[in-house]
């Protein structure tokens, strides 16, 4: 089965193969991450955070049971239908396209985890931030963990197989006219599948720019989920603080 790239994001998504595929990703990091940012940004427990682009929740359900007041929104249904489960008082989730401003103002909003540079409109990008400013309260700020796109691009193993649940996933990477590129190829009951990820290598001076434009200030950047300083040869994140 292929997919074609254009909003690529769409179809990946919802498919029950991208969570298998990703179904490794680590848990007590993310706490460690969600413990460490909510300390450095000194968020009341009560707090009204927004989940931007949050899967199915394992981010927003983590900081519900901190003590904060979460809403996460994905363009997913499916994956928004999974974390419907876990609603309860003060954690809801709703299927909302990031690219436009929710209706609701926030302490802080929150897109973890390369949850960003996907689109195949540039304007996009801008228009996510500008969504995320008129989200904020008048005192709120924004936070986007990306990749550091510099440390990628210098450390991308072209070729990998992972066998997960029974399914070998061949993975390609390439770079791209400014994105980086990840195909993914597997078979699952008779059938060949073909899927393909793809993220603007968007770097900090880029950010800059959106920021600039959105009219937006970078308060702080991080290189990791301990909260050290962003080096971009080293650094393997990009995490933003901004208001």
């Amino acid at each position: 089965m292929q997919k074609d790239t254009e909003n690529w994001f769409v179809s990946w998504f919802d498919t029950p193969y991208y969570h298998i595929l990703y179904k490794e990703r680590d848990d007590d990091e993310a706490g460690v991450f969600m413990k460490n940012l909510t300390n450095f940004l000194s968020l009341s427990k009560n707090a009204e955070i927004l989940d931007l682009a949050c899967g199915k929740g394992r981010h927003a359900r983590y900081l519900n049971k901190m003590g904060f007041n979460v809403t996460g929104i994905d363009l997913s249904p499916s994956s928004i239908a999974h974390a419907k489960q876990f609603e309860k008082e003060g954690l809801q989730f709703k299927v909302h396209d990031m690219c436009l401003p929710f209706p609701k103002k926030f302490d802080a909003v929150f897109n973890l985890f390369t949850s960003f540079g996907y689109f195949e409109n540039e304007q996009d990008n801008l228009r996510t931030i500008k969504a995320i400013k008129a989200e904020l309260k008048s005192n709120g700020l924004g936070v986007i963990d990306f990749m550091n796109a510099s440390f990628v691009k210098n450390n991308l193993v072209p070729s990998e197989t992972k066998t997960i649940e029974g399914i070998s996933f061949t993975i390609k990477r390439s770079i791209k006219d400014g994105y980086i590129i990840k195909e993914i190829y597997f078979e699952n009951n008779n059938e060949a599948f073909n899927y393909i990820e793809k993220v603007k290598a968007i770097s900090l001076s880029d950010f800059k720019a959106y920021f600039k434009k959105a009219g937006v200030e970078l308060l702080y950047q991080f290189g990791d989920y301990q909260l050290n300083p962003f080096d971009e040869e080293t650094s393997n994140r990009l995490i933003l603080i901004f208001r």
